[in-house]
């Protein structure tokens, strides 16, 4: 959702893990140097992730989506998370940990992420400091996930080159607005059929907020279209 206007540019990314290559990613060693691991991943293809988070007041009610593309342009998978409260530069962050968790849970060793925050695309690119004590927070664990794959690039562009991902983080905070559903996750590699009779299982903590009436959580509940529960809330300290 920033509304860069400087001209389209590309960064590559390794903590000090590789030099860049003709194809303009960064082949990363390290974790991944295990050579049957290494090809057993590169089997996968490469994935492009089209990122955006946003907050409506900076901060305010706040959300990102994420696009996942092959480099053929076909679609993998999309999503969208509410994250409650917070500010444009920490969802921006959220959703890139979002697509960098997605590709290296369904073997996706080479991502290339695009974004229009500029600012988180040359703080991950290493040609912006990262100051704030939060973002660092989560630009560390970006780095470090970062370091598991095979290779990783991240491109900054303006805002309608990322039309979708601005529309999916849009689509949650006006879906959290009126308490409906956000937009599906990525599925499970092998969904599970719902019980006839579901065991019972462990309380579930989350946390929400409560605004014009409504609760929303700030995570996805996994629930049952329908199904009755009941609520035991405590205000946080």
């Amino acid at each position: 959702m920033t509304r860069a206007r400087e001209r389209q540019s590309e960064q590559t990314h390794s903590p000090s893990l590789g030099a860049r290559t003709g194809d303009g990613l960064i082949p990363l060693t390290g974790r991944n140097s295990n050579p049957s691991k290494s090809s057993r991943m590169m089997s996968s293809s490469e994935v492009v992730a089209h990122v955006d988070g946003g907050s409506r007041g900076n901060p305010g009610p706040a959300a990102y989506g994420v696009v996942m593309e092959t480099t053929a342009g076909e679609r993998v998978t999309a999503f969208a998370k509410f994250l409650g409260e917070t500010t444009n530069n920490f969802a921006e962050y959220q959703g890139l940990l979002a697509a960098l968790d997605y590709a290296l849970s369904h073997d996706h060793p080479r991502l290339s992420v695009v974004t229009d925050s500029e600012l988180m695309a040359r703080q991950i690119s290493g040609r912006y400091k990262v100051h704030n004590s939060d973002l660092k927070r989560l630009y560390d664990k970006a780095t470090a996930m970062i370091a598991r794959l095979e290779s990783f690039s991240i491109r900054h562009v303006r805002r309608e080159h990322n039309r979708e991902a601005d529309r999916l983080a849009n689509q949650a905070l006006d879906a959290a607005e009126v308490g409906l559903a956000l937009p599906p996750a990525p599925a499970p590699r092998a969904a599970s059929a719902r019980p006839a009779n579901p065991a019972p299982s462990e309380p579930l903590h989350i946390s929400a907020t409560f605004q014009s009436g409504v609760l929303r959580p700030h995570e996805r509940l996994p629930l049952f279209d329908g199904e009755e529960v009941e609520l035991e809330i405590r205000r946080q300290k």
